[in-house]
């Protein structure tokens, strides 16, 4: 069954890292997505990887080469058919090679262009370098994630590249697009990374505006400070995560564990936390991962055992979810969310241009044209 992105054509344009995620992304929820990649040999090794691995599935790929005399034209011709497109160019790349948004949308006036960049396309950041760590620095976030002695920890690069970017850019993108179908008028969407990230932390600061919120790492209730919303090492080194915020979840933590709720320190009153975490951490460390996850698996205590990625497909539920998938040899997570009219699909995975000629038919290109494109170098 088609995707509920049936008849949604986007435009991918080359890039690394929240751009293809964003392409899978909307790949799997069925839209058509061409993805633009570079030719081989001026691909980057991450680029690489990335087209050819995972995130690249689902979608055709057409080889160009944009910065010769008519990669761009061809790259117009695609967009005068297509609904959105996605780049993650710095600012301003894109207007040199004359796919900007003025030159896209002179094509086609009803396209979506989406932009991704950490910064945004202006301000006095906007054409300097960064990566998730140095945009999640600036959103403020970053200074409250990690213990609360040493540094701030990088989240991986989960929180500004694939939250504040591609799933902020997606919102932004299919809110263009239905309103380009109501009116036939398109738009650019500007995501810039740092702002998506901080808009992800309204809850902790509107928290820190009324008081309930220490702007310190390791002092609050949901960042490790408050000794019942943690991770605690078990016997064999390996961990379990406790969540047992409220009142109910922490009875029934306290009963798993041999205490009594009314007597043991109270992880509701900060002068108790270090009592109470020193409680939790000596108890925990009696048992292995495996024999705590046990113990509360029948149990509503918010209590889990920390899987590495490897472990977490082979978990019962994720297992009796379907919640991975195998795309070629990595296991994924599967489409989500899930539809009941139109569920998504996982595609194949992506043939760094295989489609090139196909797509340049499509486009109404003549054998001439193709003749002039391979010796401008533009295609192979």
């Amino acid at each position: 069954m088609p995707g509920p992105l049936d008849g949604v054509r986007i435009l991918e344009l080359p890039a690394i890292g929240p751009v293809p995620f964003l392409g899978m992304l909307l790949a799997d929820l069925g839209a058509e997505v061409v993805r633009v990649d570079k030719l081989p040999g001026a691909r980057m090794g991450l680029g690489d990887g990335m087209a050819a691995g995972a995130l690249g599935r689902g979608r055709r790929s057409i080889a160009l080469d944009l910065r010769r005399a008519g990669g761009a034209e061809v790259l117009l011709r695609l967009a005068a058919k297509s609904d959105g497109l996605i780049e993650g160019f710095r600012p301003g790349v894109a207007e040199r090679l004359g796919i900007g948004p003025a030159e896209v949308l002179a094509r086609n006036p009803a396209l979506v262009y989406g932009r991704m960049t950490g910064w945004g396309q202006d301000g006095p950041l906007a054409a300097t370098a960064g990566h998730d760590i140095t945009y999640l620095a600036i959103s403020g976030l970053l200074h409250g994630i990690g213990p609360a002695a040493g540094p701030p920890v990088p989240p991986i690069n989960y929180v500004a590249d694939f939250g504040g970017g591609a799933m902020f850019l997606a919102t932004g993108l299919l809110a263009g697009l239905l309103h380009a179908r109501a009116t036939g008028e398109g738009q650019v969407v500007d995501a810039a990374m740092t702002e998506g990230a901080a808009y992800l932390g309204s809850m902790t600061r509107t928290f820190l505006s009324l008081g309930g919120w220490t702007d310190r790492r390791e002092a609050n209730m949901l960042d490790g400070g408050s000794p019942n919303y943690r991770c605690y090492e078990c016997a064999d080194g390996k961990f379990v995560a406790v969540g047992a915020l409220e009142a109910q979840f922490w009875v029934a933590l306290c009963t798993a564990i041999g205490q009594d709720a009314e007597t043991a320190p109270s992880p509701y009153d900060p002068a108790k936390w270090d009592d109470c975490r020193s409680l939790l951490e000596t108890t925990f460390k009696s048992k292995t991962r495996d024999e705590w996850a046990e113990i509360f698996a029948p149990l509503d205590a918010c209590v889990a055992p920390v899987l590495t990625l490897e472990e977490a497909p082979l978990h019962p539920h994720n297992v009796a979810r379907g919640s991975y998938t195998q795309v070629g040899d990595a296991t994924l997570a599967a489409p989500a969310p899930r539809f009941s009219a139109t569920p998504g699909v996982t595609g194949p995975l992506t043939q760094v241009g295989a489609a090139t000629a196909e797509l340049l038919d499509e486009a109404g290109y003549s054998a001439a044209e193709l003749g002039d494109l391979r010796e401008a170098g533009v295609i192979e």
